[in-house]
């Protein structure tokens, strides 16, 4: 028996020919495949090439979470908050970073305030009081904007002593010293201007600090004993010379490494205020 081929779209089916020569047939046939036509057409609609902006923020809206005040953006960095936005033209340093909370909580910082380690202050030897500085955890890039307000650290290696607040918001209380970037926020102000000091030593002995400002006085003038009220005792620190400028202070003090074997600190000598420092 000879056999017509009819294609649909969803199948394929097959008519013998004297089905087809048969009007009513026929014209069943016709029906079935408009019908079957219009379904295949119905379900291979094409998909969109791309999501319109309404889908796009309403399918952000049912997976992520909802904004909070913690989490939006902020123009500005405030309380250490990282910001990509570079920082103002200035005085910049690299070193490391050291931070100190008890027992110096609460004693009097060398501008004369009462230290408080929940607040954003730190402790630099040259730099003014109330200076703002910007201080980047190069090992993280984590970052926290500070007020100078006292003196130190008296280590070797260091540059900056945060408080644990400031420590806490660039994650350096665990490791303890972490390397730092140290960027002066304070328009209008010369960092390395006015007059500097050079520590050379400490000493617990009152008689020690003495024989060594008097063995000096031979060569240098003038030289200071500064006294220190630490939380581990009273210290006693001489400082040698009143120079002009932190540049010709550092010069000085590699001298006094080199003629005397010291390890020296240059210290900025700020007339007037309470002594102390850490």
């Amino acid at each position: 028996m000879t056999y017509l081929r009819a294609t649909c779209r969803r199948s394929d089916l097959y008519y013998p020919l004297h089905f087809l020569l048969n009007p009513a047939c026929f014209f069943l046939l016709v029906i079935l495949a408009g019908c079957a036509s219009r379904h295949a057409t119905t379900n291979r609609q094409p998909a969109p090439s791309a999501a319109s902006p309404d889908t796009i923020e309403s399918a952000k809206r049912s997976t992520e979470p909802a904004a909070t005040p913690a989490t939006r953006p902020s123009p500005a960095p405030k309380r250490g908050k990282p910001s990509e936005s570079p920082a103002p033209e200035g005085y910049t340093e690299e070193g490391n970073a050291s931070w100190y909370g008890v027992p110096f909580n609460g004693r009097r910082a060398s501008n004369g305030e009462i230290y408080d380690m929940y607040k954003l202050t730190a402790a630099h030897r040259t730099l003014p009081f109330e200076t703002m500085v910007r201080v980047t955890n190069l090992n993280n890039g984590k970052a926290t904007t500070v007020r100078i307000t006292d003196r130190g650290p008296f280590v070797e290696n260091r540059i900056i002593d945060l408080s644990l607040a400031a420590a806490r918001e660039i994650e350096s209380i665990g490791p303890g010293v972490v390397p730092v970037r140290v960027e002066v926020l304070t328009p209008g102000i010369d960092p390395t201007g006015g007059f500097f000091t050079v520590q050379v030593g400490a000493f617990r002995d009152q008689a020690n600090a003495q024989r060594l400002r008097d063995r000096l006085n031979l060569s240098y003038r003038p030289i200071f004993i500064q006294l220190y009220d630490s939380p581990d005792g009273t210290f006693y620190r001489v400082r040698v010379g009143k120079i002009t400028g932190e540049d010709a202070a550092r010069q000085f003090g590699e001298e006094l490494r080199d003629r005397e074997g010291f390890t020296p600190f240059v210290v900025r000598l700020d007339e007037g205020a309470p002594r102390g420092g850490n």
